[in-house]
């Protein structure tokens, strides 16, 4: 097929490679524009853009693509399909219609469940056992069309980033399967049953509450790994969790209950094991206690 492939962060170029191996032909790739990054805040290349350069595919990354001249520039593609993953801006009703066989969408939930912008952290913070992609044919509504497959994905204890791998495979495996017979799979609608929403993550959120228990703490622990990061501020400085176990200890919330970095949450504690002061490497909780004394009975 003649594709135009959208999408921006890392978890959108498994699927690229695949379409690219499948033997499809990609007239084209839209990804977010460079952005500022780095400490010398230098213009930085998106992922997927860096990648469709190095196999030699065109690149666009408009701001926006509500504007009628874009909107015939992507048309003049003529284009079987689309495939989008990730890509952040919003694709207008033209944009939609533009493609033979209209577009379709990689996305990191089983729908209904986490409708939006978060779903992999959204499943973590909720504790689900399981998650999974699903494609999906695209409409106006925020991830409302209908379903052509889905597979499912085990959470376990896995962290945000290791969750987004997994998925990214499992995403691009799936669209190559769909694209190849899509008889195969028919577009099936979503239930009105089980809806809910990934709202985008606010950094505020990623501040451990310990309040909340150790289990809602390592949730968040592993959600926001690598980014935002969980963490916790003493002293003024912001420490990131990156890392961090339940343990069978009872203690006052946010309190320090030993001289290895044990934290009470009320009911079970938990104990960081991989921590990040700003502007160093990643240690053990152990080495940042021998540079950064975190006395027991301390509040956090």
């Amino acid at each position: 097929m003649r594709l135009v492939f959208m999408g921006t962060p890392d978890f959108a170029v498994p699927a690229l490679d695949a379409l690219v191996e499948a033997g499809h032909d990609i007239a084209a790739v839209y990804c977010q524009p460079p952005r500022p990054a780095g400490r010398g805040k230098a213009l930085q290349a998106s992922p997927v853009q860096q990648r469709a350069e190095a196999l030699g595919i065109e690149v666009r990354h408009p701001l926006t693509l509500r504007d009628p001249d874009e909107q015939a520039r992507f048309g003049a593609i003529n284009a079987d399909a689309a495939v989008v993953a990730a890509y952040g801006l919003i694709l207008p009703k033209p944009i939609l219609a533009a493609p033979r066989l209209g577009c379709f969408n990689i996305h990191a939930s089983l729908l209904p469940r986490w409708r939006g912008a978060a779903p992999i952290h959204r499943a973590i913070l909720a504790g689900d056992e399981i998650t999974g992609v699903t494609i999906m044919d695209m409409e106006a509504g925020l991830d409302t069309g209908p379903m052509r497959a889905k597979a499912e994905v085990s959470v376990q204890r896995k962290t945000a980033g290791e969750l987004t791998e997994e998925l990214a495979r499992a995403g691009a495996s799936l669209m190559v399967q769909v694209l190849a017979d899509l008889d195969l799979y028919p577009p099936v609608p979503q239930p009105e049953e089980g809806v809910t929403y990934a709202a985008k993550i606010d950094k505020a959120e990623a501040r451990l509450d310990f309040t909340e228990g150790a289990v809602a703490a390592e949730r968040q622990v592993r959600a926001f790994n690598p980014a935002p990061g969980a963490f916790l501020e003493l002293s003024g400085e912001r420490i990131r969790v990156l890392a961090a176990q339940i343990e069978p200890v009872s203690g006052p919330a946010g309190q320090v209950l030993d001289e290895h970095m044990l934290i009470g949450c009320g009911g079970d504690a938990l104990r960081p094991t991989r921590v990040q002061r700003a502007g160093r490497g990643v240690m053990t909780a152990d080495e940042l206690l021998r540079g950064f004394a975190i006395p027991p009975a301390t509040q956090l």
